[in-house]
């Protein structure tokens, strides 16, 4: 139906355009061939009523020509919003994959060893994957939610690991503010993936998300092996990056600092 709708369309374009170049063709053979004029004053000597029509009709084309680039500017808008959009989806659901992967593996070996344990993440993951799913494909949500949302997956990862770790997690945020869905995730992942993982003891991440006058503050930082190289050009970062200036364009700053086996990123938003 749409295809039929825009041969139409075009045809009727294609009649238009004859039609206007038609007129002066026309005009100007008639008064060069017709009536045997050696130069030829576009629409001279004519009826009043007919130069009328004539300027109308240019007129009328005119204003639809106006009118036809406004809505192509309109429909590139529509087009590049939904690009945008899709991007932004497509970024979100990239989000946190491995983390359930892995997950899921710890849990099936948990099974036969402790399965009440093995019970308790699986409800905690599911909370975490219902989160990632439905509040994921959302445009904003809110920040408290998200913070919620981290503290489940700091609570998950202490109860799959064996070891202690010295985890804070302080926060001072407006109420009723809404943020961008599973942006924050990203660095606290990161801490615990090049940082946690890969220590026997000693571990820590150090959280602190501040927000005032609706300017956040999010600054996360993690000890590491010197040996493990902490690295900010992974896929999570690149696609936190991108979707930061999708979203966020100019109202942002992200940087990092790896001093002394110490990893320190420090995100700025203004919501």
């Amino acid at each position: 139906m749409i295809s039929i709708l825009k041969k139409n369309n075009w045809f009727v374009v294609k009649i238009i355009v004859f039609i206007t170049i038609l007129i002066p063709v026309g005009i100007t053979v008639y008064e060069f061939v017709i009536l045997g004029k050696d130069s030829v004053v576009f629409l001279g000597n004519y009826h009043p009523t007919i130069s009328i029509i004539v300027a109308l009709y240019y007129a009328f084309l005119l204003l639809a020509g106006m009118i036809w680039v406004i809505l192509q500017l309109k429909s590139f808008m529509t087009l590049k919003n939904e690009t945008k959009k899709n991007e932004l989806l497509h970024l979100q659901s990239q989000v946190n994959p491995h983390f359930f992967f892995n997950m899921l593996n710890n849990i099936y070996g948990l099974v036969d060893k402790d399965s009440d344990m093995a019970k308790k993440l699986i409800l905690k993951l599911s909370d975490l994957m219902r989160y990632s799913i439905y509040e994921g494909e959302k445009s904003t949500v809110l920040l408290s939610e998200e913070v919620d949302f981290l503290k489940n997956y700091i609570d998950l990862h202490k109860m799959r690991y064996y070891k202690t770790i010295d985890i804070q997690f302080t926060t001072a945020i407006e109420e009723d503010l809404k943020i961008t869905p599973l942006l924050l995730i990203i660095l606290l992942e990161n801490a615990f993936k090049h940082g946690v993982e890969n220590l026997r003891e000693n571990a820590y991440i150090h959280i602190h998300l501040v927000t005032t006058n609706k300017q956040l503050t999010f600054a996360i930082e993690n000890n590491f092996d010197a040996s493990e190289i902490a690295k900010e050009t992974g896929i999570g970062l690149k696609n936190l990056k991108r979707r930061l200036h999708l979203v966020y364009p100019k109202k942002h700053t992200l940087n990092f600092t790896n001093i002394d086996s110490i990893y320190r990123a420090k995100l700025e938003l203004q919501l």
